[in-house]
């Protein structure tokens, strides 16, 4: 026997990493060192820092990966991976500089996860990053033929004295909320049981929905971090920021507090997106549960100065971002207060 006879086809690998090779160059920055193939990625840290500081992050897209399976649609999954990492260590106020994919299969399919790394190629150039490399594991009798897994990981830079970490959080900053793409990945255990359990399709066209339920579920996750950091080099001030994932803005929005601080939504000042209003009439799912669960709208907060505001929405509007003001920083303990009201 050989390593064939029990389900890896080392060929095959090696012809994916050559299939894959141009989509990976067309991602590099000028700071990195070498091509595809080495046992390590090289990256050569930017000039002009005085105390740069390095931001890492790590995420996967979670049960998001069941539907691009059952729809055999993968060129948009790899964004979400990238979006995932890239959006968490844009809240330290750092520019993403290079990422790493793991992708984990029963057998290496080469069109399916070609077009798994194109999608984290897009997601890449849409951050500024570079795809610096990663690890494709064939394991045959661990995953179900067809089925694969994804893991990113990310690392970025700030200068320390820009660095955002809910020290500069002031009460009375107004929090200014960028619209999501929809669900973006967070949630979707939720989604596949209302979609299961109420005997929808993939295809289906309900009502509230612009289009078939699988195309709207793959939305992929919006990236912000090309229109922050230009904001915050505009002269925008941007006291902290928050990426809304799991746990929605409950758990999410407290984290870029201070100590001593609170936060006041007002829940009345942005409409929640049919996906969402769908999602709770179908699985008959509470206004409690689906703010703990999704997004509801919201992908990403800034928390500015008042007299910041007006500007702040301007800005992100002309970049094609809604943006709304939705309460402010009050004293307390970590609070979020007036959502459920």
């Amino acid at each position: 026997m050989d390593y064939r006879d029990a389900g890896v086809d080392v060929e095959a690998g090696r012809a994916f990493v050559d299939n894959i090779r141009n989509l990976v160059h067309s991602t590099f920055r000028p700071e990195v060192i070498g091509g595809l193939g080495g046992f390590g990625g090289c990256f050569q840290l930017p000039s002009g820092y005085k105390e740069p500081v390095l931001v890492s992050g790590t995420d996967g897209v979670g049960t998001k990966l069941k539907i691009a399976q059952a729809l055999n649609r993968h060129d948009t999954i790899g964004i979400d991976l990238v979006a995932m990492c890239v959006n968490d260590v844009l809240t330290s106020g750092a520019e993403p500089l290079f990422f790493l994919d793991y992708v984990a299969t029963s057998k290496l399919e080469k069109e399916q996860l070609t077009d798994v790394v194109a999608g984290i190629a897009s997601g890449c150039k849409l951050a500024g990053c570079a795809l610096l490399g990663g690890e494709t594991a064939e394991m045959p009798g661990f995953y179900q033929m067809g089925e694969y897994d994804l893991a990113g990981f990310c690392v970025g830079i700030v200068e320390k004295s820009q660095m955002l970490d809910g020290s500069f959080v002031q009460v009375g900053d107004v929090a200014i909320a960028l619209s999501s793409a929809g669900v973006h990945s967070n949630g979707y255990s939720l989604v596949r049981k209302i979609i299961d359990d109420k005997g929808f399709a993939w295809s289906d066209k309900p009502e509230l929905l612009d289009g078939q339920i699988g195309e709207t579920f793959l939305t992929p996750t919006r990236i912000y971090v090309k229109p922050v950091l230009a904001a915050r080099q505009a002269g925008l001030e941007i006291h902290s920021m928050a990426h809304i994932t799991g746990g929605g803005l409950p758990e999410n929005l407290p984290r870029c507090l201070g100590k001593g601080q609170a936060i006041k939504i007002n829940p009345n000042s942005w409409t929640i997106p049919l996906v969402f209003q769908w999602l709770m009439q179908a699985g008959e799912v509470s206004l409690e549960a689906m703010y703990n669960t999704f997004n509801m709208g919201i992908g990403f907060v800034l928390l500015v100065p008042p007299h910041q505001a007006e500007q702040t929405i301007n800005y992100f509007q002309s970049q094609h971002i809604p943006a709304f003001a939705i309460g402010e920083v009050i004293s307390g303990s970590g609070e979020l207060l007036g959502l459920m009201n």
